[in-house]
């Protein structure tokens, strides 16, 4: 498969305020991309400093996936590509954690990009254009004391997986990312419990140079051990 062109392409990132979304929005828009992106803080994302579209909305609102998308077609006439780069974290035993921190983990993590997803897919199927998803490590080495975000994180990956599948004669490519602990402050802001001691983590902008380079070449999944050290 050819490496995807980047430049003019009109592309959704959400979590764009996040230490990793805005690495790749900022990598994108280095790429001549035309972004649209979202987040709960339009201060934050005005910050950003990059020229783009920006939607204020909450991804646990099944209908913010329909105005982001008519927001990025009403600005860019298209759309070739979805970035979820949204997510929360929370830690603590199982039997310790509250039913809402769950249904928080599942809203953000697993259940508002896939309610922006299908709502951006008939866009997507027009310009055989791409979604990538933003996973962890957890997914693939879920851990004590995290039971129910790695839950959420390894749910968003068999989505991807069966994406996958389901949307080849679409041509629409789907990657799944799942970078190890990352520097971008998550596990400082926590919806639940305290992280736990970690190693010293990757600098967002090589996780998403990582990200970014899989999606132009149309890699389907970027595993933990293919970020490096």
């Amino acid at each position: 498969m050819a490496d995807r062109a980047l430049d003019g392409a009109s592309i959704v990132v959400t979590g764009a305020t996040g230490g990793i979304g805005r690495q790749i929005a900022r990598q994108f828009a280095d790429l001549g991309a035309r972004l649209t992106l979202t987040a709960r803080n339009q201060g934050a994302l005005e910050a950003i400093g990059i020229d783009a579209t920006v939607v204020v909305a909450d991804l646990r609102d099944s209908h913010a996936g329909t105005a982001i998308v008519n927001a990025a077609l009403t600005a860019n006439g298209r759309l070739d590509g979805l970035v979820n780069a949204a997510g929360i974290v929370a830690f603590g035993s199982l039997i310790e954690t509250d039913d809402v921190v769950i249904e928080e983990l599942f809203l953000t993590n697993v259940l508002g990009p896939l309610w922006l997803i299908r709502a951006a897919l008939p866009a997507l199927t027009e310009s055989h254009g791409f979604i990538a998803n933003i996973s962890a490590v957890v997914a693939e080495q879920p851990l004590p004391g995290m039971v129910a975000y790695a839950a959420s994180k390894a749910a968003l990956t068999a989505a991807d997986r069966a994406l996958t599948r389901e949307l080849r004669k679409a041509g629409v490519t789907v990657t799944d990312a799942r970078p190890p602990h990352t520097e971008t402050g998550l596990a400082d802001r926590p919806i639940a419990g305290v992280a736990p001691r970690l190693r010293p983590g990757l600098e967002p902008s090589a996780v998403a140079r990582r990200i970014v380079a899989a999606i132009q070449a149309g890699e389907r999944e970027v595993p933990a051990d293919a970020f490096g050290a």
